[in-house]
């Protein structure tokens, strides 16, 4: 399963470059302004916050829009830019919600862990273990939160609540998820972020939850079945017809074939 999502995620992304590279430079545009802008407004320290804070929180905003555009890919599908300015509309209150718990998530790493380490107590080092640990378990759960809004359940608690059910149920890929998003976001940095960037990653975060949606849909009709042997060869069959398979001239020029 895994090494067939990667391919599916490599070719939807290659086949849909123009528009994940679109995406991308939005992001980077929009991200400038939390970043480059506040400095500026040192003698406003009020005002520099307050741009810092609505641009972060807009960035948010744009990646739940488009998160939700590139599920259409996933789909097989494409999107064109009224799609994505519909879905803006639409989505903006889950990347307020998002960006807020990782405000909160901030919060916790950036002063409340370095206040009860500073306790120098086992108390203060036990509150601050769980809370180190609590913040892991989310980040391994939330980073689904835009694709399970996406696919799954449109109220923002039970969002959450299924982002952590997916994470209980399938933790080790989890992992996998964000290793590969850490990865991505390593190779993103030495080409500016336009490759594969926001847009390849959100991409693999709904392709990934889509193909183990698949699981369940299996144990629906399987209900006996050892949930530790799923097979994967078995309910993917569709899936690999669908995406084919190709050649490296093939990819690098289609035009030939």
């Amino acid at each position: 399963m895994i090494g067939f999502l990667l391919k599916k995620n490599f070719f939807d992304l290659w086949d849909n470059l123009f528009k994940a590279a679109l995406i991308n430079i939005g992001f980077i545009v929009f991200l400038s302004i939390p970043v480059f802008i506040p400095p500026l407004l040192e003698q406003v320290p009020v005002l520099g916050m307050a741009v810092m804070l609505i641009g972060v929180l807009w960035c948010f905003v744009y990646l739940a829009a488009a998160a939700l555009s590139l599920k259409s890919v996933s789909d097989y599908g494409s999107f064109g830019f009224a799609d994505f300015f519909r879905n803006l509309k639409t989505i903006w209150p889950v990347g307020l919600v998002l960006g807020g718990i990782v405000f909160l998530g901030y919060i916790l790493c950036a002063m409340v862990i370095p206040f009860y380490l500073s306790m120098q107590s086992m108390v203060g080092l036990l509150l601050a273990a769980v809370i180190f640990w609590t913040l892991i378990v989310a980040v391994l759960a939330l980073q689904f939160f835009f694709a399970v809004r996406a696919r799954l359940d449109t109220k923002l608690s039970k969002v959450i609540k299924k982002c952590f059910i997916i994470f209980f149920d399938n933790p080790m890929f989890c992992v996998f998820v964000l290793i590969h998003n850490l990865v991505a976001i390593s190779l993103s940095a030495f080409v500016a972020f336009l490759f594969p960037g926001p847009a390849g990653i959100l991409l693999f975060l709904d392709e990934g939850l889509r193909l183990r949606l698949l699981k369940y849909d299996w144990l629906e009709v399987n209900p006996d079945a050892n949930r530790r042997q799923i097979p994967w060869d078995a309910i993917l069959i569709d899936e690999r017809e669908k995406t084919g398979t190709r050649s490296l001239k093939s990819i690098i020029f289609p035009w030939k074939d």
